[in-house]
């Protein structure tokens, strides 16, 4: 007669009757990113949860906010002429020499710092040439940022970062298309973190490893909405500001990645992913939630709030493996 045996659902163990383990838990990764990277509170607001819970994040980087508005054509993209962005530039030289010095900061307390291209368009109809010269334009405007904006002090390691560390890509407007994935592999990226998945999902790995946000079940309704704040921000109040003074916004938000969070946690251990941006949309009530959900969960035993790269690194998964 077979031993008899129980299972712990709760931390996926597999035990004997005995008290032998056959196997460990799964790690529970949650991959936290902030796409765009520019309000300097919010970069600093970002690593002091970070130091509070453990936690290591990715940010995506817009380049553009590394050019003050007397450098602006220093930037040229694909089908716009010089000094375009959909987004803007930095609003001064010091504003840039801040941003410079929290990226260096977030870089040597283990963050990851990746794109999100420059001037946030949408490529979904780019070629892969056009994808080409926009990555050519990230990689040297972050490269000589200091230079170009005139501004003293860089880091002697900053261009050895600046042309080694940047392995991760999320397209704006999570808008993809053929030929950035061309240019991703010619580039020589690790992975790119536009998909959008229903529920979460393991990345897939090819020539450039591809992850996906999940949509995950929110409100009283639980309808799916992708796990990211402004799509929360679209949910909740049609894209229009509100300063939210009940918390039914901040509570709806921690609520649904809470619970995304607890079925996989409790699960198959599935990696969460949450993209957020430095933008305070609805009075901030999504990043209070995001804050009580890394503040609670970050710490858990079996759980690993860590950057992209670093899931990459820790698993042992590549591209094309």
């Amino acid at each position: 007669m077979p031993v008899a045996c129980r299972v712990l659902v709760a931390s996926s163990f597999l035990v004997l009757s005995a008290g032998t383990a056959l196997s460990q838990p799964a790690t529970q990764y949650v991959l936290i990113s902030f796409d765009g990277a520019h309000e300097i509170a919010q970069w600093q607001r970002s690593r002091a949860l970070a130091v509070r819970t453990g936690a290591k994040f990715t940010y995506f980087l817009s380049c553009v906010y590394l050019l003050s508005p007397d450098m602006k054509s220093a930037y040229d993209p694909p089908k716009n002429g010089a000094g375009k962005s959909n987004v803007g530039f930095a609003s001064s030289r010091e504003d840039v020499a801040a941003r410079l010095g929290e990226i260096w900061l977030a870089r040597g307390e283990g963050h990851e710092i990746a794109s999100h291209g420059c001037g946030h368009f949408d490529g979904s109809s780019w070629s892969k040439t056009d994808w080409l010269k926009e990555f050519d334009a990230f990689a040297a405007i972050v490269r000589d940022a200091w230079t170009l904006n005139g501004i003293e002090g860089e880091p002697s390691g900053w261009r050895d970062f600046a042309e080694t560390t940047s392995r991760g890509f999320r397209a704006p407007y999570l808008a993809t298309g053929d030929g950035l994935y061309q240019a991703l592999a010619e580039r020589g990226f690790a992975y790119d973190a536009s998909g959008i998945s229903r529920g979460p999902a393991e990345p897939v790995f090819g020539q450039v490893a591809r992850f996906a946000l999940p949509q995950i079940p929110e409100g009283p309704s639980e309808r799916r909405v992708i796990a990211m704040d402004y799509n929360l921000f679209v949910r909740h109040s049609a894209g229009i500001e509100s300063t939210d003074t009940d918390q039914v916004y901040e509570n709806r938000a921690y609520e649904a990645f809470t619970n995304a969070f607890r079925t996989q946690y409790l699960g198959q251990r599935i990696p969460l992913q949450i993209g957020f941006h430095f933008s305070l949309m609805n009075g901030g009530a999504y990043w209070r939630a995001l804050e009580r959900f890394a503040e609670d969960v970050c710490v858990k035993p079996g759980v690993l709030c860590v950057s992209y790269d670093a899931y990459l690194e820790r698993t042992g998964k590549t591209a094309g493996g």
